[in-house]
């Protein structure tokens, strides 16, 4: 019997943890794997990009989890700077072309993976594409800004955006000795956050020297002679000095492919998947990683959360399926951390938008506190926010912003948000305690007894 033809469309995470898996369950001689990669890398942490960058990360290679050179050596035929250009799903096959050489082929496949990833929002304004301006996503796209910075005389960095990818490469370029402004169109930066919990996030970055400008919608790049940007400008006519510029703005899937091919596509341009990766209506085609919308456990909507801990999953997920075996992807929450500097930020689960959003009706509760004991050596200040559903008390969402010690905190709230848990029950909880680590009472617990009270006042 002939072996089972699997073709994976993208080199990292999502695409190789899925091939990695199908060939530890199945040999050579019952799958036969073929991978394609329009970059120069595999298996790699994005997330790691601006802690290289800043320099706290010394190689580049460090960030490689593993070579193409490896992956061939478990029996996956993974071809490098080679770009699928077209998707014949009645033929069952690919179509893709070799970068170097430009000559392309049709490889045929009994399953596809697609694991296509996200680029880099890059809006249409006048000068995006000048020299100087980028994006990051990728090592190549790391490596692009990393020559720039070294090549740059002058030393004024402009981030346009305040999400994740924002404030982490504002810390990389002030850790690289860079004058720092951060654009963004929000009221606050962290748009991932309240409002409020953000507004701390301004506060502390302004005290560290970054220069966060609210309200700013950038309409131009302008350049120099030499077609090189040197400043930004934006609709209120204020124009920001610049020797590099940083888009910051987010990521978008990258599913032009499944769009062509007529695969569905969610809200936020995402493949819509079942619960073991499979597209919908698509026996033998899979897809994972930041190119899906998954399922979002406390809202039960589709929503797009592209992050690295999600595509491994994916990853192992269709693996499994593929390989013959069977595994589910069943939806998150919405967990995420982040840092600037020294000031840690959280959340997970719903913000007070998301909650009105679906019609949910909710108390909020927030607390200051530390991060250990008051009186412990170098005690932080951390600030914890709290949704909990009026009708229920179940636990709707949890933000937090502070020092050192205090982000991971979000984790006691993320398994509490997937077990269906209530603001009651989490006071409840018998979490660790000394003075190192926690005052007596954790800020969780004190923001879960504070949201009781509330969800009290409000007669529940």
């Amino acid at each position: 019997m002939a072996a089972e033809r699997v073709v994976v469309v993208g080199g990292d995470a999502a695409g190789m943890s899925a091939a990695s898996q199908a060939r530890r369950l199945k040999g050579p001689d019952q799958l036969e794997i073929t991978a394609f990669e329009r970059s120069r890398f595999t298996s790699y942490s994005a997330c790691g990009i601006p802690y290289w960058v800043g320099g706290l990360v010394a190689e580049r290679d460090a960030l490689v989890a593993r070579t193409p050179e490896e992956h061939r050596a478990r029996g996956i035929d993974l071809r490098m700077r080679t770009e699928v250009t077209a998707l014949d799903l009645a033929g069952q096959r690919v179509r893709a072309r070799d970068l170097e050489t430009g000559t392309e082929s049709w490889t045929g496949f009994d399953h596809l993976v697609l694991a296509t990833g996200a680029r880099p929002v890059r809006p249409k304004l006048p000068g995006i594409g000048a020299r100087g301006v980028h994006g990051v996503q990728t090592l190549d796209d790391g490596r692009r800004l990393m020559d720039t910075l070294e090549r740059v005389e002058g030393r004024r960095a402009v981030v346009v955006g305040a999400g994740y990818i924002g404030v982490e490469m504002a810390e990389a370029l002030k850790l690289r000795g860079f004058e720092v402004t951060v654009l963004h169109r929000g009221a606050q930066p962290m748009s991932t956050l309240d409002p409020d919990m953000g507004g701390l996030v301004h506060g502390a970055m302004n005290a560290m020297g970054i220069r966060t400008v609210a309200g700013a919608e950038v309409d131009a790049v302008l350049t120099d002679a030499d077609g090189r940007a040197r400043a930004v400008t934006t609709s209120s006519g204020e124009e920001y000095e610049a020797d590099v510029v940083v888009l910051g703005i987010g990521v978008e899937p990258r599913t032009g492919l499944a769009r062509d091919a007529g695969l569905p596509l969610g809200d936020s341009g995402g493949l819509l998947t079942d619960l073991s990766m499979r597209v919908r209506g698509h026996e033998n085609v899979w897809a994972g990683g930041d190119c899906v919308e998954v399922l979002d456990l406390v809202s039960g909507r589709t929503r797009y959360v592209p992050l690295g801990t999600h595509a491994n999953k994916h990853g192992q997920v269709i693996g499994s399926g593929v390989g013959g075996g069977y595994a589910t992807f069943p939806g998150v929450v919405g967990t995420a951390v982040s840092k600037v500097c020294d000031l840690e930020i959280a959340r997970t689960g719903l913000r007070e938008k998301d909650a009105r959003a679906v019609g949910l009706r909710f108390v909020t509760a927030t607390i200051r506190s530390t991060q250990t004991a008051g009186y412990y050596p170098d005690a932080a200040e951390m600030t914890v926010k709290m949704l909990a559903e009026r009708r229920t008390g179940r636990l709707l969402g949890v933000q937090i912003v502070g020092g050192a010690g205090s982000a991971k905190r979000v984790d006691v709230a993320a398994v509490a948000l997937t077990a269906g848990m209530t603001v009651d029950q989490l006071v409840a909880l018998d979490l660790g305690y000394a003075p190192p680590f926690s005052p007596v009472w954790d800020p969780v617990l004190v923001a879960a007894r504070k949201a009781v009270t509330a969800l009290r006042s409000a007669g529940i």
